[in-house]
């Protein structure tokens, strides 16, 4: 099982999350193959010197007790099969602590192999496996104090050797595996901030696609859809409304053509820098200034809208936001009430907030006559526009009022400190 796979369900990810460390650095789970990088061949081989180092400086301290001949081969023998066996701790960590730790209660060359095995364990499995290994080699330090030395003080010396051994060996890998759960825990936050920065971008410019081309397109079919209503009219006013339809075609590719730009490169350039050759340039977004000329090209198409402007000198943060939901309400407006008037209100001041609101009749929003089809919409613009407003820090509400009119309302905060920068 890879990373990638246990990134795909987050109840697996969450079941492997203390053993995955051990996943990483090539264990083989249950007897299975291990794979090994570079890193756990430098780690296997120092940890095979040392358990070949501790294993001869016992060699050295049993040949200077002039223990039997037959006890000493048996010892060499054990030793070197135990210095061996290193090699295939992570394939058996579990089991290959237990043989040797039952080894260690009686045999000295058996020692640094079983130090090596209780450090593996530690550091590859959780504690409630761990525990219990380290408590076995706790005690089978009884039966060897019985048994080996000579005189009480030696009994006394080792046992006390021993136990700090031990314990010290094992608090080293719990630090050992509690770092390297650590560093895993920080590359899954890392991964998921850039995941989660991936999902806003893409988010963010769903919204400027939503925001851009549908006001392109309803005034595409809103010019198409006279054509085809009256195709008697007058030459003028076809090649009127011929050319907005080419001027909104063409300002339309030229939208998506900046989108697929930003797209294309963020895939090439990740690191944010210069744009490489073919790179599109972002063009300047609207500002509360370009309302008015947004309005004058509604009017233009036909839609008989009213802008009662009393506001001026917002961020351009500010400006582009307010500027978004002002379109997307006069793009609603020609789907569902074509012909009927709409009113366009906008106020505020530093201090009090920036504050929009769009109207028309609902009856005539529910029951105009339609020239054409309906335009389709995905029903997202007003729940994108709430988003908008809710991510500014503002507020967006929308629907029928007692007058009989349908009303799209948004309140987008304007700092007080924003006015004295822009004075300064």
């Amino acid at each position: 099982m890879n990373v990638t796979e246990l990134r795909g369900d987050g109840a697996i990810a969450q079941e492997y999350r203390w053993a995955l460390p051990s996943v990483l650095l090539g264990d083989g789970r249950a007897g299975g193959r291990v794979r090994r990088s570079t890193r756990d061949w430098i780690v296997d081989i120092l940890m095979f010197l040392f358990a070949c180092g501790l294993t001869f400086l016992s060699l050295m301290d049993l040949e200077a007790q002039r223990q039997p001949e037959a006890l000493l081969f048996v010892e060499q023998v054990t030793g070197a099969l135990a210095c061996a066996g290193v090699w295939l701790r992570r394939r058996w960590p579990v089991g290959f602590a237990v043989v040797t730790s039952l080894l260690s209660s009686y045999l000295d060359l058996v020692g640094g192999a079983s130090v090596v095995a209780l450090f593996t364990v530690a550091v590859h499995r959780p504690f409630k496996i761990s525990g219990p290994i380290t408590l076995l080699g706790l005690v089978t330090l009884a039966p060897y104090v019985a048994l080996r030395p000579q005189t009480d003080e030696d009994r006394t010396w080792a046992l006390a050797l021993g136990l700090a051994f031990v314990l010290t060996v094992f608090a080293w890998g719990i630090v050992v595996r509690a770092r390297r759960q650590l560093v895993w825990s920080l590359r899954q936050r890392a991964d998921s901030a850039a995941e989660e920065a991936k999902r806003l971008e893409r988010e963010r410019i769903a919204r400027e696609m939503h925001d851009v081309l549908a006001h392109r397109i309803s005034m595409l079919s809103l010019h198409a859809g006279a054509l085809e209503f009256r195709p008697d009219a007058p030459p003028g006013e076809i090649a009127r409304a011929a050319g907005a339809i080419r001027t909104n075609a063409h300002l339309a590719l030229q939208d998506l053509r900046e989108v697929i730009g930003v797209l294309r490169h963020s895939a090439s350039d990740g690191s944010g820098g210069e744009a490489g050759e073919g790179a599109v340039p972002d063009r300047p977004q609207p500002t509360l200034a370009d309302l008015p000329a947004l309005v004058e090209e509604c009017r233009h198409a036909g839609l008989d809208v009213r802008l009662d402007l009393r506001a001026d000198g917002a961020p351009e943060g500010l400006g582009r936001n307010l500027y978004r939901i002002v379109q997307e309400a006069l793009t609603n407006a020609r789907k569902h009430a074509p012909g009927a008037p709409v009113t366009v209100t906008v106020e505020g001041a530093p201090g009090k907030g920036l504050s929009v609101q769009v109207r028309n009749p609902l009856m005539a929003r529910q029951g105009a006559v339609r020239h054409g089809a309906r335009l389709p919409g995905a029903g997202a613009g007003l729940i994108g526009l709430t988003e908008r407003a809710e991510l500014a820090g503002g507020r967006l509400e929308h629907g029928p009022t007692p007058e009989g009119e349908f009303s799209v309302r948004a309140w987008l905060p304007w700092p007080a400190e924003t006015e004295r920068e822009s004075g300064g």
